[in-house]
């Protein structure tokens, strides 16, 4: 349980959980007034109402039907253990966290106890149970899952407090809340239930008087309310404020690295720059240059934050974790959001930031006219952006520092470009480079400065100090000018060029399968390369019976689709369930809350795709968690089957694996042949094999003369092409194929109209 902690100022109230003594809780009765008591009540009402329980007046006794449901859910047992309350406690409330549970149930036992040592017997001791949980479901069940968490929830009593009241808030302290009660009457009444003050301690400041004639937290908060419209929207300004770019000599990074007292020398300004760079002066030296420049600003000592390409969008965790509600119009909304922005180690910046936070919502409200709801969210992702990388940019900040933002690849939408615009009105230099000038920056504001270079050049990451720094030589350079001309929309691909591909499953004519079967990826129907993804035309199909009968023709055409990029099974299983698999014993690691632990994967011992290249091991883990999601295989997120298609996928065997190493996306694509001559029933293995093989880019094509249910037997929809194409046959051997001549090619026009003969 929480112990309870004396505060040394009213702002104690206030701190998270880490940032107190022994993370206490704070239990407090407040019997006078000032107007410091009249701002903290103000203060901790609001804290309240978002995080807790604001009880105004007593606690309502639970109603017959309020007792008549908790008797259908829980009936009318009742033991002083802690086992009961704990199951009991999960049951009723079961939003709380099994931490938060054995809080509660040992404060909960404590008063019990308490209670049962004055005396009372077991029918009270029952009856205070039932109150008390009754008072938990439909007063407090609002807040239970947020007791213990590092952002304290808060209770704020109003008025002369009862004896079971003060045991339910006794209850709850102990569990991990705030409570402040407000006593109008005075302490004597209180004095009657704890004398001794034990349970809670009176908080006294100086000058405090009696509370005022009809003194209410209603009347409070509307008397705040309206302080809050004369205050409007930006509550109390900064002192300081941006000179942004008028210093500047337009020497670029040279600007930049200019020292923060040398900009300017009034002290009501703090001078930073606002500047996008596009295109590059001389790709020789740019990285260089790059590389130099960041050594200066982190010998500077200046903060310092540098993105790559992206703004990584909030997690659902710091989405969460700011407060907000449903607001009727804008004014109101930036009211409420802007509570999210503190930066408690300097005032004059966090209403630095709360100013330059409004500025720019309304900015985007005048230019966009969108709804509130639309404007909320854009909000939110500012207020988490801002709240993520405060540290990075600011702290230890003081008038004149300055700290640098650096954002390489340029913003890529408008949320992205608002947060940018955001730090321009910040004691932050804003760098924005785009050396590339084929990707687009949709960054626009009147206060950027733009410099334009006429060169152009790939760069995906800023350079780093030690072996991360790579400078091209000017013949590179030249090279990957050549390889734009030569492999852009021209038809024609460099070597492993892409590294991302999507199967597109191709439906044919039988006799479409060998002219199609040696071809290059690129040369089949819909084929395409859209955002540098792949589509691969490529075939699954199912060939039941033999045309005629006969199985001369029958085996060597199998023979003639034998090519060096073709894997042929020919006994079915190929896999058994029995055979030895070291991942089965970690799969239920590597997949949980219905998502792929990639990491995980990556670095555990019994991983074997680690020799493959990296972009390759990406892309089958990307088709692993995408032949889960889609369900293919019957029994996927029903019956643990989505354990077997990650160990099968990772265990697979040692050519195919080398088949995919080796596999270029634009040119010929490996191929799976499976034959099953007999009545054994195709493997679960063996069908999460072929369809992940299929999903990766294979062709895959079963041979089955029985005709017989295979492969499909384990899909849930279908997934493949049938071609029935004659007579079925059963008990056949598959022959040695190297004794099989292949069949002749023939002209696709040959194989469709029959002229070979």
């Amino acid at each position: 349980m929480f112990t309870r902690g004396i505060i040394q100022n009213t702002e104690d109230y206030f701190k998270e959980l880490n940032q107190r003594p022994d993370k206490c809780i704070y239990f407090y009765r407040m019997n006078g007034y000032n107007d410091k008591c009249r701002q903290f009540i103000g203060e901790y009402a609001k804290e309240a109402r978002k995080s807790g329980v604001v009880i105004e007046g007593k606690i309502a006794n639970p109603t017959e039907q309020n007792l008549s449901y908790y008797e259908e859910i829980m009936g009318m047992d009742f033991q002083m253990s802690m086992g009961f309350l704990l199951t009991s406690l999960k049951k009723w409330l079961p939003r709380m966290n099994d931490y938060q549970r054995e809080n509660v149930a040992a404060a909960f036992y404590d008063t019990l106890d308490a209670m049962r040592k004055e005396g009372k017997n077991e029918n009270m001791l029952k009856n205070a149970y039932i109150k008390f949980m009754c008072w938990f479901y439909y007063k407090f069940e609002c807040m239970v899952n947020n007791l213990g968490e590092n952002n304290v929830p808060k209770i704020l009593y109003e008025g002369t407090i009862s004896n079971y009241e003060l045991k339910i808030l006794d209850i709850l302290a102990g569990a991990g809340c705030d409570i402040l009660l407000l006593q109008y009457q005075g302490d004597a009444p209180y004095q009657k239930l704890d004398a001794g003050s034990k349970i809670s301690k009176e908080l006294v400041l100086e000058n405090m008087q009696p509370f005022p004639e009809g003194f209410s937290l209603k009347n409070l908060q509307e008397d705040m309310e309206k302080e809050k419209d004369k205050e409007r929207l930006y509550g109390t300004l900064p002192t300081v404020h941006a000179c942004t770019n008028a210093w500047i000599h337009g020497e670029g990074l040279e600007d930049f690295k200019m020292a923060a007292r040398l900009r300017g020398e009034d002290t009501g300004f703090f001078y930073n720059c606002f500047c996008r760079m596009t295109g590059v002066e001389d790709k020789l030296t740019y990285l260089n240059e790059l590389y130099q420049f960041r050594l200066e600003l982190k010998n500077s000592g200046r903060n310092m934050l540098i993105l790559e390409r992206e703004i990584p969008v909030p997690t659902m965790e710091e989405i969460s974790a700011i407060r907000r509600n449903t607001y009727n119009n804008v004014e109101q909304m930036l009211f409420d959001l802007s509570v999210n922005i503190k930066y408690s180690q300097n005032i004059e910046l966090q209403r630095l930031m709360n100013q330059a936070f409004i500025d720019i919502m309304l900015e985007e409200l005048e230019i966009s006219g969108m709804n509130v709801n639309r404007l909320t969210n854009k909000a939110v992702y500012l207020l988490c952006w801002l709240k993520r990388y405060q540290k990075e940019l600011f702290e230890g900040w003081e008038m004149p520092k300055i700290g640098c933002f650096i954002y390489l690849g340029g913003c890529r939408n408008e949320n992205e470009a608002l947060f940018v615009r955001m730090l321009a009105r910040l004691p932050v230099d804003v760098l924005i480079l785009n050396p590339n000038q084929d990707t687009a920056c949709c960054l626009s504001d009147k206060l950027l400065y733009e410099i334009h270079y006429t060169e152009s050049l790939a760069v995906e990451h800023f350079p780093n100090e030690g072996r991360e720094v790579q400078m091209g030589t000017a013949a590179y350079h030249a090279e990957r000018e050549l390889d734009t001309i030569m492999y852009q929309d021209s038809g024609i691909y460099r070597n492993q060029q892409y590294g991302k591909a999507n199967a597109v499953m191709l439906r044919t004519m039988y006799e479409e399968i060998p002219i199609l079967w040696d071809q290059e990826v690129k040369y089949r129907p819909n084929f395409s390369v859209t955002d540098s993804v792949v589509n691969i035309p490529v075939i699954f199909a199912k060939v039941s019976g033999v045309k005629d009968g006969q199985l001369a023709p029958y085996w060597s055409g199998i023979k003639s689709l034998m090519t060096e990029e073709t894997y042929v099974i020919s006994k079915a299983p190929f896999i058994e369930s029995t055979d030895a698999n070291p991942i089965k014993a970690h799969a239920t690691e590597f997949y949980k809350n219905n998502r792929l632990q990639r990491e995980k994967i990556k670095s555990h011992p019994v991983y074997r795709y680690g020799v493959l290249r990296e972009e390759m091991q990406d892309y089958i883990l990307d088709k692993l968690g995408l032949l889960i999601a889609q369900k293919t295989i019957r029994g996927t997120g029903e019956n643990g089957t989505e354990y077997t298609i990650i160990s099968t996928v990772l265990n697979m065997n040692k050519d195919i694996i080398r088949m995919i190493q080796k596999f270029d996306f634009t040119k010929k694509n490996p191929k799976l042949i499976y034959i099953n001559t007999t009545e054994t029933v195709i493997s679960l293995e063996d069908s999460i094999l072929t369809a992940f093989l299929s999903l990766l880019g294979f062709d895959v094509v079963f041979f089955v003369p029985t005709g017989y249910q295979s492969v499909e037997k384990y899909f849930n929809t279908k997934v493949m092409e049938e071609h029935q194409i004659g007579e079925y046959l059963y008990d056949l051997q598959v022959p040695n194929f190297e004794l099989i001549p292949s069949g002749t090619r023939q002209s696709w026009r040959d194989r469709l109209f029959k002229r070979g003969g």
